[in-house]
């Protein structure tokens, strides 16, 4: 076939147009992973399994992650919702706080990886913020839409914080009774977050059944402005609890509203 020299630019532009859209595709489907989470309950896990992790173990950068943990086996993810709110995964597959790996021998510290990775929000929000204002949580089986353990790392909410503040010299290792955001928890001051202390070692005491753990919710932050000095609050409620809740989320806020001092 003859093609004209007239035809030449045009052909030009096409391949242009062509490579740009390309481009486009892949930024769409980078950023669409994270939103298959709302119809895809694996969604996390491959991105961790298929992106991040394999990415990581052949070039030594964290793919679609913000940092691959190897050796601790764990990921973290900025999530496409909120403005500071990251995710730390395990690289294993371990669908959530139901599963009873979360309390083998060897299992991770997963809950002290998540607080060491607490430094990703203050980056996002290009503050320092003391520790009684950042939060871990993770839902119940109930109330989660992914089927991958994922621990929720951001900001609290600065009403939450202030409540929280009356248990800040609470007797570590004893739980006490508290009305949060109009649902019941029980909150426990601990002065590590591995070991015994692990917050899915001290709910499974009293859960230790894999069906009532998947029923709990789990929130951890500060107890003062440095848990090093402070201590941690393990805030946890239950959807079979009078007044309780699946889902600690809600005490976190995804805007980041404190670090604005708002």
């Amino acid at each position: 076939m003859t093609i004209s020299a007239t035809a030449l630019p045009f052909r030009g532009l096409v391949r242009r147009v062509v490579h740009l859209s390309a481009l486009l595709a892949l930024a769409f489907n980078i950023g669409a992973c994270a939103r298959l989470s709302t119809v895809d309950s694996n969604a996390l896990w491959k991105i961790v399994d298929i992106r991040c992790v394999p990415s990581q173990e052949a070039t030594g950068t964290p793919g679609q992650c913000t940092v691959v943990n190897l050796d601790k086996r764990y990921a973290v993810l900025k999530d496409i919702f909120g403005r500071s709110q990251f995710l730390l995964m395990p690289t294993d597959r371990i669908t959530g706080i139901e599963s009873p790996l979360i309390l083998a021998p060897d299992a991770m510290d997963y809950w002290s990886d998540a607080w060491d990775s607490r430094h990703y929000v203050q980056e996002a929000v290009k503050r320092d913020l003391p520790d009684d204002q950042l939060g871990l949580e993770i839902n119940s089986e109930y109330r989660r839409s992914q089927n991958q353990l994922h621990i929720h790392i951001d900001c609290m909410r600065r009403e939450i914080s202030a409540a929280l503040a009356s248990h800040a010299h609470d007797t570590p290792g004893e739980w006490r009774w508290d009305t949060l955001n109009g649902e019941r928890y029980r909150i426990m001051r601990v002065t590590s977050l591995s070991g015994a202390d692990d917050p899915f070692r001290i709910v499974a005491r009293d859960n230790p059944d894999p069906a009532t753990m998947a029923t709990q919710t789990i929130l951890v932050t500060g107890a003062g402005p440095s848990a090093d000095r402070d201590g941690w609050l393990i805030v946890n409620s239950g959807v079979d609890v009078d007044g309780g809740t699946g889902s600690a989320e809600a005490l976190l806020d995804h805007a980041c509203r404190i670090a604005d001092g708002h």
